[in-house]
């Protein structure tokens, strides 16, 4: 299936644009601020990539982070970044980058919690050099309190030619759900700041993407799938993406991403998801959960989701298992 166009969000993309452009004429003393939240599956971090690559011209820097796949470790949307790039120019002392970058092998001394994070600043601005630049927090209700801290930091500090945009799931849904709301609450207060909630999609937009599939959408049937899917951007592009070929009443059928299919049987051909093929190539092809993020453009807790649907689904204990089997069955 052919990728599909985003559909609904045209405002939130003008207003990332207007905001981009501010940085880039120099408009304001400091970091420009967009907090977009919304439940899982509404499109946030398609939202930001649509948005990226619509900038122009483009961040001299773009310095995009999330949170990691393990438990949230000390300063994981820093790290996710340091993990990109060589930070051996970079005017940091090397015991401090190793603490910022979760090197195993950092020394046992620590720095103090304030110290820190006004290292952890510093590396930032380093990183971001003249500017202008986009610093993307991805996934901010996962991330650890340090995390959290430098991130309201960068919101407020002055000089930095950055469009710093955050996405969140709403506080209610993150790993620490008070420290989450008081991030959230300092960077929607941040001088000129801008917050969007992307919602469920309506029916004519549900109807809109059926019909990029499908040509024109027989009647109810766009409504019956807004019913099914709740319209949610995810379970329904994922519907999509089970369906295709088939004839469009097929999406009133096909299951629908959550759903738990029984484990393929031995030469039994499993059910998968056209994302989960994408991330069933990567691993055959020996890629880790960051490697498939980066070339799937997807977070890596989603890929750490698909991998579970994947192990799931094929009845396989491990990655190799699943590659394995992909590799059997051609």
């Amino acid at each position: 299936m052919t990728p599909l166009s985003m559909v609904g969000r045209a405002d939130e993309l003008d207003e990332l644009a207007r905001q981009w452009t501010c940085v880039r004429r120099g408009d304001g003393t400091g970091t420009r601020v967009v907090v977009v939240t919304g439940a899982a599956g509404t499109g946030k971090s398609r939202l930001v990539s649509e948005a990226l690559a619509a900038f122009a011209p483009r961040p001299a820097v773009v310095l995009w982070g999330t949170a990691r796949v393990h438990s949230p470790a000390p300063y994981d949307w820093l790290a996710a970044i340091l993990s990109r790039h060589d930070t051996r120019d970079l005017p940091i002392p090397a015991d401090g980058l190793a603490w910022l970058g979760q090197d195993p092998t950092a020394p046992a001394e620590r720095y103090a919690p304030g110290a820190l994070l006004r290292l952890a600043v510093r590396t930032v601005r380093a990183l971001v050099g003249r500017g202008p630049a986009a610093l993307i927090v991805e996934d901010l209700h996962a991330l650890d309190p340090a995390s959290l801290n430098l991130v309201a930091e960068l919101a407020a500090a002055a000089g930095l030619p950055v469009l710093l945009v955050v996405t969140s799931r709403p506080a209610e849904a993150a790993v620490s759900p008070e420290l989450a709301a008081t991030a959230l609450a300092r960077l929607s207060g941040a001088a000129g700041a801008v917050r969007q909630h992307l919602g469920p999609l309506g029916r004519a937009e549900v109807a809109a993407l059926i019909a990029q599939v499908h040509g024109p959408v027989p009647e109810g049937l766009a409504d019956a799938v807004w019913e099914r899917t709740g319209g949610n951007a995810y379970r329904l592009t994922e519907l999509l993406a089970v369906a295709a070929g088939q004839p469009p009443q097929a999406l009133l059928s096909a299951p629908l991403p959550g759903q738990r299919p029984a484990p393929a049987a031995p030469g039994e051909r499993a059910e998968l998801t056209a994302r989960e093929l994408e991330v069933l190539e990567c691993l055959t092809a020996g890629m880790s959960n960051k490697q498939m993020a980066r070339t799937l453009d997807i977070s890596i807790r989603t890929v750490a989701v698909h991998v579970s649907n994947l192990l799931r689904k094929t009845g396989s204990s491990s990655r190799t298992e699943a590659a394995l089997w992909a590799v059997r069955r051609g």
